[in-house]
């Protein structure tokens, strides 16, 4: 008897559509809903700040609007005008990434909510879905987006050049999408086979401090959106999209494992394995941050008595923010930073902490000394905790030779060390006051974690358009 197909013992498209279609938000623990809205508040934040702050920001709309997409009733985050649904579902996504300060799933190697929130909302404005479809939707998003991520598995997907959260978050944005408009099983499937023939995203922009890495979040929750919608009308997708002998998974990796997909699937949540950001940069270099600051609040060291840096990475993290140490040593923009393990580290020691505003560091002299004494390497104590974990080390000599260990296994932020409510409203309000005010940012965090309660989300999406009062200077 011939040997069942690869596509036959790992049936991923059918069992993810059917998980897609039959998800209800009240049959998700307290937690595991809790837990979703601290995440989307996470990312609406984001959302704000990256709309006034980043400099990719003005080229992009400029380019929505020559497009068309400014002509429609859609809202972004941060913004008082109105989108198409597509629209807006690019400029949420795009936005969301564009600090660099959204969330992680640390296993998956990406950031699941930049794709995968802008097209449920995107969605649920289309279809008038209450908050608590919209939850279902997004939790539909993350399992499929960081499942896809560990089912290729997501180093092999880095090592031929993608960049996971754009290639395996388009299908992320099509469930949750599709689960807010209410897409049978059926016709989830032929969602993902729609976003099988739009998942791109390149590794490229490490070369130059591209904008396209942003460019390519905010378009996988276009993408999936569009993907979404066809089906909703009736187009037909390809069958086996994600399993099958041309499928996501055997044609971005060599050696994938389509049943790793499903395992726990509806017991074991991703979602709660997704981390938030404390820092505005790459999560390989978070854990050496803490690792530093640590080191300074510790022994009270200053800048000018630091003689050597050493960060210790795994693998993927110094292909990321470690190599090659020249260009990482000398950055020259805010992308350049956000994947520099010297600049990163370099902050937290000479200034005692790193936020958004730290760029503003990036010709400081004291910040040049520090990076031209650091040194990237793959450390084998750290390499043994990865993929659980996105841990680092950092040793220095200081004081005349004196030598200084601190190593980190879970940073701040990770599931098993994740941010209080205060916290995250800290960082929320951190991003949004000087944007929309203290007190219509208090509204639109209030309105965030009330979605459960929502009967629809047009309140909340008001909320995040500032007052003229309260925008930034320029706007």
């Amino acid at each position: 008897m011939a040997a069942a197909s690869p596509a036959a013992a790992a049936p991923v498209t059918r069992e993810l559509a059917a998980f897609v279609a039959g998800l209800q938000a009240d049959r998700l623990s307290p937690e595991l809903r809790e837990r979703t809205r601290f995440l989307v508040l996470d990312l609406v934040g984001n959302i704000v700040r990256g709309r006034h702050d980043a400099e990719s920001t003005a080229p992009l709309l400029a380019a929505a609007r020559a497009l068309g997409f400014g002509a429609g009733s859609s809202a972004v985050f941060g913004d008082s005008a109105r989108y198409t649904p597509a629209g807006a579902a690019l400029l949420n996504g795009a936005l969301a990434h564009s600090l660099d300060f959204d969330d992680t799933h640390a296993a998956g190697s990406l950031h699941p909510g930049a794709p995968v929130i802008p097209a449920a909302l995107a969605a649920a404005e289309m279809a008038g879905a209450d908050g608590r479809t919209v939850l279902a939707g997004i939790v539909a998003g993350y399992e499929v987006t960081c499942r896809l991520a560990l089912a290729l598995p997501a180093g092999d997907h880095y090592d031929r050049g993608y960049h996971p959260t754009a290639t395996c978050g388009a299908f992320g944005a099509a469930a949750a999408a599709a689960r807010v408009f209410g897409l049978d099983a059926e016709r989830v499937e032929h969602a993902f086979g729609i976003a099988l023939s739009q998942a791109a995203g390149s590794l490229q922009f490490l070369a130059n401090g591209a904008w396209t890495k942003r460019f390519q979040v905010g378009w996988s929750a276009t993408n999936g959106l569009v993907a979404a919608t066809l089906a909703r009308e009736g187009f037909r997708g390809a069958s086996e999209a994600l399993e099958g002998k041309a499928g996501f998974l055997r044609a971005y990796a060599p050696n994938p494992v389509p049943e790793r997909a499903l395992q726990g699937l509806g017991s074991e949540w991703e979602l709660m394995n997704t981390a938030v950001k404390p820092y505005p940069s790459c999560r390989y270099g978070h854990a050496s941050v803490d690792a530093a600051l640590a080191l300074r609040a510790e022994h009270g060291l200053k800048a000018e008595e630091i003689e050597a840096v050493t960060v210790g990475l795994p693998a993927k993290g110094m292909l990321l923010i470690g190599a090659p140490l020249d260009y990482k040593r000398n950055p020259q923009n805010v992308v350049d930073g956000q994947f520099s393990g010297p600049f990163v580290v370099a902050c937290a020691l000479a200034r005692g902490h790193f936020g958004w505003d730290s760029y503003a560091w990036l010709q400081d002299a004291d910040i040049r000394r520090l990076m031209a004494l650091t040194v990237c390497e793959q450390d084998p104590e750290i390499e043994a905790e990865f993929p659980a974990n996105m841990s680092g080390k950092v040793t220095l000599r200081a004081r005349g030779g004196q030598e200084f260990v601190r190593k980190v296994v879970v940073p701040k932020g990770e599931p098993a060390n994740f941010l209080t409510e205060a916290e995250l409203r800290a960082k929320f309000h951190g991003l949004c006051d000087a944007v929309l005010g203290k007190e219509r940012a208090a509204q639109l965090a209030d309105a965030v974690l009330g979605l459960e309660r929502a009967a629809d989300v047009n309140g909340m999406m008001r909320l995040g358009a500032p007052l003229m009062a309260a925008r930034l200077a320029g706007e």
